[in-house]
Formats: C-alpha cells, structure tokens, sequence
C-alpha cells in the first residue's frame, strides 16, 4: 500500500573521472540525508559520462563489485537509507557493451532490486547523433521493489517515452527515472513526459537528470523533478549540481485514484492491473 514520504532526486554534471563524480555525489547525497530523505535517487550516469567509448568500457564493473556499486552500498549503509544508483555500467559478455543497471541499496547496505535499461536512445540532429546500442546491451525484464513508501517502479531515462513499460507495475507508489536527457530532447519533451507517466499511473514521479556542459560537449537538460498523481510538478531543479527534495503523501494518492479512478476502468484482456 502506498506511504507518505521523503525523497530526494540528485543532479549533477558528470565527468570522465569516476573516483570525482563519486565524491561530488557522496556530498549530494549526504545533503539529501541531513534535509530527511529516505530515499535517494542518483541521476544516470552518475558515475561517469564520457565521450569516448573506451572510458565506459573499462568503466565496467562484475555484478556484485566495483568502484560504483561499493559506493552505492557504503552510501545506504552509513546514511540508513535506501540509494538509487542511476545507472551503474555492469559487465554483459559483450566485449563491447555493458547493462546499463540502476541498482537498489537497503538502509543495511545490501542490494535489494536491479533492472537493466531495456530501451535504449538513438537520435540524430544535425551534428547530434547518439546511439546507445553500440555501447549497452538491452535488459528484458521490467523490475518493481516493495519499499518502506510502497512499491517502486524502476526505469532509466528514455524508458520513460514507452508507457507500456510502466503499465506492467502494479499499485505503484512512485516511479523513478534517473536520466541523462539531450538539452534539445529535454526542452521539448521532459516535463511532458513525467507529468503523463503520473496522470497514467496516479503515483508520484521522481526524476534526478544530468544538467549541463560534459566532457565533449554534451549538454544535459537537467530539470529534475517531482510530480504528484494529478500531474503536479511540486518540486524542480534548473541546471548544474543540486539536490531535490520531496514529500510523497499517500493520502494523495488515494484522493487522485478514488476521484477518478482510471487503473480500476480499464478493461478486461487490457492489462488490468491490481
């Protein structure tokens, strides 16, 4: 069922120096704590955001070890928090692609949830050319955990445009996309997009974004957020490094879903959802 809430969305500006982006984050997130978050969201790629293919590969980490996700789980463990890795680049068998994993740490430091990025961003602009596919091995399996706030729907930056992935998850509390949006795709579409994830599901998004100049180039849109079941933007960030900090608040959820009650209309053979 759902519950009432703090929660923190992280925004940075990534580099290619992995060991500086963790300790920028580990000062963020002990930001977030020390304003009463439980639950804290890190952007994708938060690790490391680079333009040069060799720096994500040798970024890769074994599943259960490594720079990132030892990071992830000190974090949990010191703060008593749950810590949302926004994406943590894990060995695939692929010599030339890893799974793009947000990782899930209890307040004890042990990984409770990990779901690997199925939709992966390809987009061309003028000089603008991204294609995630050469580097990221796609996941296949949508995955929720049961937090202390109720059950969290996990997805990664350009999942948020398939809708269907969302559709899957059942009585959602919140849904996190931890993202690395294009400032071009990002002032047309981010704020669209998370607010119709929430009308759809009538839950809470949180959004932690990349938000700037990298390395290369790359401009990020940032504009983390959180959105409330009616739609709401209730909190925002602008661009560079920041904290977002949010209340969930159940009874507003109830409110949304018993005044109109959409997940409980849909029909037979469509998905109907618990």
């Amino acid at each position: 069922m759902p519950r009432s809430g703090r929660v923190a969305a992280i925004q940075m500006v990534s580099g290619s120096d992995v060991a500086a982006n963790l300790s920028e984050a580990e000062t963020l997130v002990g930001a977030a704590v020390d304003q009463g978050a439980t639950l804290v969201l890190l952007p994708e790629n938060f690790g490391l955001m680079s333009p040069r293919i060799a720096d994500k590969l040798a970024a890769r980490e074994p599943d259960g070890s490594g720079p990132q996700q030892d990071f992830l789980a000190r974090m949990a463990a010191v703060h008593q928090v749950y810590i949302l890795g926004g994406s943590v680049p894990l060995a695939s068998g692929d010599p030339e692609r890893a799974f793009q994993s947000l990782l899930v740490y209890a307040p004890g430091g042990q990984r409770v949830s990990r779901y690997d990025k199925i939709h992966l961003f390809r987009f061309t602009h003028g000089d603008e050319q991204y294609d995630e596919a050469r580097t990221i091995m796609p996941g296949d399996t949508p995955e929720l955990f049961d937090s202390p706030l109720g059950n969290v729907g996990l997805s990664i930056c350009y999942d948020v445009r398939l809708p269907e992935l969302y559709r899957s998850y059942e009585n959602l509390t919140l849904i996190v996309v931890p993202a690395a949006f294009t400032e071009r795709t990002g002032q047309a579409h981010w704020e669209i997009l998370l607010r119709a994830r929430a009308i759809e599901n009538q839950c809470y998004v949180l959004a932690a974004a990349q938000a700037g100049e990298h390395e290369g180039g790359r401009r990020t849109f940032g504009h983390s957020m959180l959105v409330d079941p009616w739609g709401e933007v209730i909190a925002r960030l602008g661009t560079g490094p920041g904290v977002l900090i949010g209340d969930l608040d159940a009874m507003r959820i109830a409110d949304v879903r018993a005044r109109l009650p959409v997940l409980e209309s849909r029909r037979a053979g469509m998905g109907n959802r618990a």
